[in-house]
């Protein structure tokens, strides 16, 4: 016969009390039982899954494909397209325009995201200081600031950096005392990009904000206090304490960051409208969008939206594989 598992239990007297268990048969287990709504998750997300693939997948795999055609105004009509293989990626990377374009869109974008993460991260550690009167006083501008599309936007801010009836150029010849009659800010690509920067930054920092506040609500109290009683500093704190707690934080909004920024569209098609220079000031989605509709080569212009997309997420995988080791370490 099995014999039965005993358990001791304590009293409050000091004295112990034996307890049997339930004998297992053969010192086996029973067989083991699915866990019910074990597949509740899947089923709840497969709708949304399908939505995704119908809306983002198939788009993808028709650019996939036109990236290898022959696809020009002709095919847009009916025409059939024929596949020419890698011509178009031969012909892409084969142009210094391209490789131009490139660098000037890699440049533009980490100096967005450094600025956009920066100042973002400085809001929300001043949103968690102040009281409640001033947070939701910077709350309700950031939400002013986020809700402005991205074309009115840059409509202001071309008004203000106009070269006539600019305000930054009337500001500038007040305080400095220089002449800044009729400046212009987009004439030079150097300037075009302050203020292309400017106004990207100017967007993008409500998101980071926020978010960024949202995760500082979550870093315990007792920790940062019992940090300051031994002496470490405001920026000691943020690095040894704060920045480990919002690690995982700060990565989803720097993937975010670089994506929306390496493709960004609107604010530098705008500010070329208004007067700058098209072939000194095009970034990726202005050059994809000039070689797919402005010269009607939508199969060169698939090539480099493919090279764009494996761009981004060679960034993203390499981002998140590099902060996952820091963790593990």
């Amino acid at each position: 016969m099995t014999s039965s598992v005993m358990l001791v239990r304590e009293h409050e007297s000091g004295g112990v009390q034996e307890l049997p268990l339930a004998p297992k048969k053969n010192g086996k287990r029973g067989p083991s039982r699915a866990r019910p709504g074990r597949f509740t998750p899947g089923v709840l997300l497969l709708p949304a899954l399908l939505i995704l693939a119908v809306v983002i997948g198939w788009p993808l795999i028709q650019l996939f494909v036109m990236s290898f055609q022959e696809f020009g105004r002709a095919q847009v009509f009916g025409a059939p397209a024929p596949f020419i293989g890698f011509d178009n990626y031969a012909r892409v990377l084969g142009d210094p325009q391209f490789w131009a374009v490139l660098a000037r869109s890699v440049l533009f974008c980490l100096a967005n995201v450094i600025a956009a993460m920066v100042i973002g991260t400085l809001v929300a550690l001043l949103m968690n200081r102040v009281n409640r009167f001033f947070k939701v006083l910077v709350s309700v501008g950031l939400l002013l600031a986020w809700a402005m599309p991205a074309l009115t936007a840059t409509i202001v801010w071309g008004w203000m950096f106009d070269t006539q009836y600019g305000v930054v150029n009337y500001l500038l010849e007040a305080v400095s005392g220089q002449d800044y009659t009729n400046h212009s800010w987009l004439i030079d690509p150097f300037s075009f990009f302050v203020v292309a920067t400017i106004i990207v930054t100017w967007g993008a920092v409500p998101f980071v904000a926020f978010t960024i506040f949202a995760g500082l609500t979550q870093v315990p109290e007792e920790v940062l206090e019992a940090s300051q009683l031994d002496g470490a500093g405001a920026w000691q704190r943020f690095r040894l304490i704060v920045f480990p707690y919002l690690r995982s934080i700060f990565v989803v909004v720097v993937i975010l960051q670089v994506i929306w920024d390496l493709r960004v569209f609107t604010q530098i098609f705008a500010l070329q409208g208004i007067g700058g220079i098209k072939e000194e000031t095009s970034t990726l989605g202005v050059y994809i969008y000039q070689t797919s509709l402005g010269q009607g080569d939508y199969g060169t212009g698939g090539a480099i939206a493919v090279i764009m997309v494996i761009l981004m997420v060679a960034i993203s995988v390499l981002y998140v594989r590099r902060s996952l080791k820091e963790e593990e370490q």
